[in-house]
């Protein structure tokens, strides 16, 4: 279990990754080349990846997102510790908060 922040990232044996998220159309790298996490909405920052590998999401914030990293991969952010991932599936969790009447994603 890895976490950066408000990313919680779960490794997940390749078995249990469903056949309907494996046919997730890929999340767009953005225009650096990154597969985007999240993103900071009022900072602009980001926890991203670099390394090849899909992203997998149903663009729901709420849901978690599957992350596939064949050779391993770094997980960076401007405000946080580097995190080194090895190769495998993983399940993006994104924190969460109670505010009256609801929970919403938190932003960062």
């Amino acid at each position: 279990m890895y976490r950066q922040g408000d990313i919680l990232v779960l490794p997940v044996p390749e078995e249990d990754v469903p056949q309907a998220v494996r046919d997730q159309p890929a999340a767009p790298r953005d225009g650096r080349g990154r597969m985007v996490l999240a993103l900071g909405e009022a900072t602009g920052h980001a926890h991203a990846i670099s390394s090849p590998g899909t992203l997998l999401s149903d663009g729901d914030p709420s849901t978690p997102d599957h992350l596939h990293l064949p050779s391993g991969g770094r997980l960076v952010h401007e405000e946080h510790a580097e995190i080194v991932l090895p190769k495998g599936w993983f399940r993006v969790i994104r924190q969460r908060e109670y505010v009256p009447g609801s929970v919403r994603v938190v932003a960062d």
